[in-house]
């Protein structure tokens, strides 16, 4: 019996990547993602379904996202279901499903800093903006088409 294991997701980020190193120096980012689901009951409601995943990605896609990505961020992830089973210190048995990350899509715009450091890109825009004049003529000669 032939056996497939892949995942793909698109949702948001329920919270900033959290960056770390194994010993041998290799990094490893987990992330929460909500997927949501939108449709219409039988009463003619509507109703928003929403699944959290666990992802865990590895390697430079992990430090990228720890670079790039911020909680809300709109991502594409594609991977393979993976089963974790361990032993707390109490001696309980616990279990997770979560997904291997094969290959994270950044679909939203880059996360920049804002002159001030503080992270927030409308004021980052809004500083860009200011810069370049408003827009006008300049950035439409600037167009690398």
């Amino acid at each position: 019996m032939a056996a497939m294991n892949r995942v793909f997701l698109a949702g948001n980020l329920t919270r900033d990547p959290e960056v770390r190193k194994t010993p041998g120096g290799t990094a490893v980012s987990d992330l929460g993602l909500a997927i949501s689901e939108n449709y219409t009951n039988k009463a003619g409601e509507r109703v928003e379904q929403t699944c959290f995943a666990d992802i865990v990605v590895w390697g430079r896609q992990a430090e990228a996202c720890g670079e790039h990505l911020r909680k809300g961020s709109p991502v594409m992830v594609e991977g393979r279901l993976q089963f974790d089973q361990w032993q707390t210190e109490a001696g309980e048995r616990r279990s997770r499903l979560r997904v291997k990350a094969s290959r994270i899509q950044f679909l939203g715009r880059a996360v920049r800093s804002a002159p001030d450091g503080t992270g927030d890109a409308a004021a980052a825009e809004a500083a860009d903006a200011a810069a370049a004049g408003g827009g006008g003529e300049a950035a439409v000669g600037n167009m690398p088409f």
